[in-house]
C-alpha cells in the first residue's frame, strides 16, 4: 500500500499557518518517502536549463504538471508550485557579460486547500530549490493576497472553486450537473510590478449580494449564459468577459445575453440570483473584493532583524530601522529578515549555520503572526514572504536594499 493511502484529505488548510508545524510529522515522513526516488517533475531536461514558466499542481502528494492551456487558472481548493526561470545579464570574474539563469519559485495556496496539500507544496518548493542548487528565490503566495511579482506573471488570473479530492466540486464538472449555477466576477486589480492593472476572473457565490456595480459578472446556469455589466465597469472588464464567454461556449452552443445594470431587463439576473425584491435601478451594488487590494504608496519604514546562533543560542534581534537598508548591513554568517512594510524578505548568508537556515521559515511565520496580533486584523497575515540566498538575490530584492 502506498504510504499516503488511508490519510484523511479533507482537513482545510489554515492560511495563517505554513509548513513549519509539519516538520518531522507523519506528513513530513510521507513526503520524504515520495522524494526518496528522483522527482520526475524536475528531471525532464528542461527545468534548471531553460528559461520559461512552469506550473505543477499537488495531487495526492504528487507534483503533477499543470496543462499549459490552463496557465493562469487556479482552483481555490488546491496548492500549486510555479517556477519562473529567466536569463539575466551578469559579469563574470573577468568582467565579461554572460547569461545567468535566475529562478523564482512560488508555492500558491488556495483559500480552501487542505493541510497536506499545502505542506507538500511547501516541502516540494524547498526540494526544487535544492535541485536548482539553492539559487532560487522562494515565495509564499496566498490566494487572498497575491504579490506583485506573481501578478506580473499572470496579467489574466482566473480563480475557480474546486480542488483535488478536497470535498469540493471541480468547475469542469458543471456540464455533468445541469442546473448548477456558476457566477464569475471580472474585475481590475492593481499590479505595480506588471506596470498596469491585472484582470481577475474569480468565481463567487451565485447570489445577488455578490454583484458589484464596478465590475462585470458572467452567470452560467448551464442552458444559458448572462453577462451582467455593472454601471461603472471598464472596457477592459467587458472585453475580458467576452473572452471568458467565448471560451465557455466553444464546445457547446449556448444562448448568451449581455445586460447592462441600468437596463430594466437586468433585473432578470438579479431575480435569478435571489434578489426578487431588489430594484437594480435604485440599488447600490457593492461586494467585498475576493482579492485584497495592494497597499498603497511606496515601501515604508524598513526594519532589519538578524537571526543568529553565534552566542550559542539562537537569537532574533532588531539591528536597524529606517528608510534605507544597505548591503553592508547584511552579514554572510547569519540570516536576516527585512520587513519593508509591504513585503517580508528573508536573506540567507552563505556562511549561516544549519540551525539558522532551518529556522528561517519558522521565524518568519512567528513574525507575521505577531504583526497580525498587534494590528488586530488579518491584513498583515497576507504579507508576501520571499527568501533569497546570498549571491543569488533577485532584482526585486535589490530594489529594496541599497547596494
Amino acid at each position: 500500500m502506498p504510504p499516503h493511502e488511508g490519510l484523511v484529505h479533507l482537513k482545510e488548510y489554515d492560511w495563517r499557518d505554513s509548513n513549519v508545524e509539519l516538520i518531522d510529522s507523519e506528513l513530513d515522513h510521507q513526503v520524504k518517502y515520495k522524494s526518496a526516488t528522483t522527482e520526475p517533475a524536475w528531471n525532464n531536461g528542461t527545468i534548471g536549463n531553460r528559461p520559461g514558466l512552469f506550473i505543477w499542481r499537488i495531487e495526492e502528494f504528487e507534483v503533477i504538471p499543470w496543462p499549459k492551456e490552463k496557465y493562469g487558472e487556479f482552483h481555490e481548493g488546491d496548492s500549486y508550485i510555479v517556477l519562473h526561470s529567466q536569463k539575466l545579464k551578469t559579469k563574470d570574474d573577468e568582467e565579461e557579460d554572460r547569461d545567468k539563469l535566475i529562478h523564482d519559485i512560488f508555492f500558491w495556496l488556495g483559500a480552501h486547500t487542505s493541510q497536506d496539500e499545502a505542506g507538500t507544496a511547501a516541502y516540494k518548493t524547498v526540494e526544487l530549490d535544492e535541485f536548482l542548487h539553492g539559487a532560487a528565490t522562494q515565495h509564499r503566495e496566498l490566494q487572498f493576497s497575491p504579490s506583485d511579482d506573481f501578478l506580473a506573471l499572470f496579467p489574466r488570473l482566473k480563480i475557480l472553486k474546486g480542488g483535488v479530492r478536497s470535498g469540493f466540486t471541480h468547475v469542469e464538472q458543471k456540464e455533468e450537473k445541469p442546473g448548477t449555477d456558476m457566477l464569475l466576477r471580472i474585475f481590475k486589480h492593481p499590479s505595480p510590478a506588471a506596470g498596469k492593472d491585472s484582470i481577475m476572473v474569480h468565481e463567487v457565490e451565485p447570489t445577488w449580494e455578490s454583484l458589484d456595480e464596478d465590475d462585470v459578472f458572467v452567470l452560467d446556469r448551464g442552458d444559458k449564459i448572462w453577462v451582467w455589466q455593472g454601471k461603472n465597469c471598464s472596457p477592459m472588464e467587458k472585453m475580458k468577459a467576452a473572452q471568458v464567454v467565448n471560451d465557455m461556449t466553444i464546445a457547446k452552443h449556448v444562448d448568451v445575453e449581455v445586460l447592462a445594470q441600468l437596463e430594466a431587463r437586468s433585473k432578470v439576473v438579479v431575480d435569478y440570483l435571489g434578489g426578487e425584491d431588489v430594484n437594480p435601478l435604485e440599488t447600490i451594488f457593492k461586494a467585498e473584493r475576493p482579492i485584497a487590494a495592494p497597499k498603497s504608496g511606496k515601501e515604508g519604514q524598513k526594519k532589519l532583524f538578524r537571526l543568529s546562533d553565534a552566542s550559542g543560542q539562537l537569537s532574533f534581534d532588531l539591528t536597524k530601522e529606517g528608510d534605507k537598508i544597505q548591503k553592508d548591513d547584511l552579514d554572510g554568517n547569519d540570516v536576516f529578515l527585512l520587513d519593508t512594510g509591504k513585503t517580508i524578505w528573508v536573506w540567507e548568508g552563505r556562511g549561516a549555520s544549519r540551525a539558522e537556515k532551518a529556522m528561517w521559515i519558522r521565524v518568519a511565520q512567528a513574525y507575521v503572526r505577531q504583526l497580525q496580533e498587534e494590528s488586530k486584523g488579518p491584513e498583515l497575515y497576507a504579507a508576501s514572504v520571499a527568501k533569497v540566498v546570498e549571491g543569488n538575490e533577485s532584482p526585486a530584492f535589490w530594489k529594496v536594499v541599497d547596494v
